[in-house]
């Protein structure tokens, strides 16, 4: 199975109604495909200048360390260098906060990621969730 452009903007309309729906902050909605390439991008009305890119940056953080980014965050907390060194080399591409998840194919296959950012860490992950959920895939948050 692959991430399709068609899955990837059912993704990105589900993760944006959850966002409405929970009456959040206007969010950003990245999705990257299993080879971090960017496959289908919205932000709603309102989101803050960077928001696009800390919604790639959260995306592209899973996928370059295997990991949602609810993990990485809790490598930040127990091996900071270690993120830092990574980041460094990511050119300071990895956002290490919640709202980064992997998206999975029922055999555990990687498919990509979507990253989500505009409110809490903790609401973009619920939107990201809600939008895999929405196309019948598996998340993976770490």
């Amino acid at each position: 199975m692959t991430l399709t452009l068609e899955l990837a903007r059912r993704l990105v309309d589900a993760s944006l109604a959850k966002s409405v729906a929970l009456g959040l902050k206007p969010v950003a909605v990245a999705v990257l495909d299993a080879r971090g390439c960017l496959k289908c991008f919205a932000a709603q009305e309102g989101t803050s200048l960077m928001r696009g890119e800390i919604a790639q940056g959260k995306a592209y953080g899973a996928l370059a360390l295997g990991m949602g980014s609810r993990a990485i965050f809790k490598r930040v907390q127990e091996q900071p260098f270690f993120i830092d060194a990574v980041n460094t080399l990511a050119r300071g591409a990895m956002i290490p906060v919640p709202g980064g998840v992997l998206i999975r194919d029922a055999s555990r296959e990687l498919l990509g990621a979507v990253g989500v950012s505009g409110d809490t860490s903790d609401n973009d992950e619920l939107c990201a969730l809600a939008g895999i959920e929405a196309i019948g895939l598996h998340s993976d948050t770490g």
